[in-house]
């Protein structure tokens, strides 16, 4: 039998016993589970816009939502990976893949709503599990807090400067992409 030697004493170790690793709680994984799902509709969102753009020959605005499209699929990937390092199986619910949008105005100011609203849930999803006491996890999340902090004020300057323009105006959305997008 093997001996582990904790605090200077002798604890016997007994081989044949298995022992699971901790997991994260059940209030956890059902948050990190709906932020996959944001992050999933979040990608099929930009996956959406990107085609769009495309069609239409916004070729730099479709550059940018094709990159966008996938740094979403890395955080839902990335939320998947914490759970599976923790032993736990992610859910991935089923969630919108198609989106239709009005035109390049449309997209910026539904892009700036979704991404504020992941904000928002980040930041009370980190709330909550600081008050759980899960450390590993809030720490976590204070990355995608930073991320998602960064994409709204992102949105928001392009919010404003479609301020400066009619949205109506093709010309105007074809300046407004090459000066915000290029």
């Amino acid at each position: 039998m093997k001996t582990t030697i904790i605090n200077e004493s002798i604890t016997p170790v007994d081989p044949t016993i298995v022992k699971k690793p901790n997991q994260l709680k059940k209030e956890v994984i059902s948050l990190l589970n709906q932020r996959i799902g944001d992050e999933y509709i979040a990608h099929y969102f930009y996956r959406n816009a990107a085609n769009w753009c495309h069609n239409l020959s916004y070729k730099k605005a479709a550059e940018f939502f094709d990159k966008e499209a996938k740094d979403e699929l890395k955080h839902a990937q990335g939320l998947q990976k914490y759970m599976t390092d923790w032993d736990v199986k992610p859910t991935i619910p089923q969630v919108e893949t198609l989106r239709k949008f009005d035109n390049l105005a449309d997209i910026i100011v539904n892009a700036y709503d979704m991404e504020y609203k992941l904000l928002q849930s980040y930041s009370e999803n980190s709330k909550t599990i600081f008050g759980f006491g899960d450390m590993a996890t809030f720490v976590f999340l204070q990355d995608y807090v930073k991320r998602n902090t960064s994409s709204t004020a992102e949105y928001a300057d392009l919010l404003n400067a479609l301020q400066l323009i009619n949205p109506e105006n093709n010309f105007e959305l074809l300046y407004f992409e090459n000066q915000y997008f290029g």
